[in-house]
C-alpha cells in the first residue's frame, strides 16, 4: 500500500493520492496556517475510523441477508497533550442503521468490526480507546 503526497500551495493544503488514482486533499484551519481546502490529518484518522467499520458492519450484515436501508456513523475523538503532540485518547462511535435487522446481529457486527476485523481501529489499539453504541430503528442496542 502506498499513497503520495504534493504541495498545493504555500501553505498546508496537499494532495494526496494512491495507488489506484483516488485523491484527497488535505489541509489545516486558518487559525493553525492553513486554508481549510479539506479535512486535517486528524480528522482523516476519525473518517478512517468510520469508512473502516462501516465496510465490515456492511459486509457482515449482507452476509447474514440483513436488510439495511440506512447506514450512517457519527464519530468524535477525544486528544490529550503527550510531548508536543495531541493524539487521540478515547474515540467515539454512533452506529445508526435503519431497515429489517435482527438487533443481535447488528450489535455482533459491531463488536466482530471493533474486536477482530477494522484495521483502522486496530492500529490505534495501543493509544486510544474506541466506544462504540448502534442505534437500530431509533433503539439503542449496544454500548461499549
Amino acid at each position: 500500500m502506498k499513497v503520495s503526497l504534493n504541495r498545493v500551495n504555500d501553505n498546508f493544503h496537499f494532495e494526496l493520492k494512491n495507488e489506484r488514482g483516488h485523491i484527497v486533499n488535505v489541509d489545516s484551519r486558518p487559525e493553525f496556517g492553513g486554508d481549510d481546502k479539506g479535512p486535517s490529518p486528524m480528522e482523516l484518522v476519525l473518517m478512517g475510523v468510520a469508512g473502516c467499520s462501516g465496510i465490515d458492519m456492511i459486509s457482515i450484515l449482507k452476509k447474514q441477508r440483513q436488510e439495511i436501508t440506512s447506514f450512517k456513523a457519527d464519530v468524535e475523538g477525544e486528544r490529550v497533550q503527550v510531548g508536543e503532540a495531541k493524539p487521540f485518547k478515547d474515540i467515539h462511535v454512533v452506529f445508526t442503521l435503519e431497515g429489517n435487522i435482527k438487533e443481535d446481529k447488528a450489535a455482533k457486527a459491531a463488536q466482530l468490526s471493533f474486536d477482530k476485523y477494522c484495521s483502522v481501529s486496530k492500529t490505534l489499539e495501543p493509544t486510544a480507546t474506541i466506544h462504540y453504541k448502534v442505534v437500530l430503528n431509533g433503539v439503542e442496542l449496544a454500548k461499549i
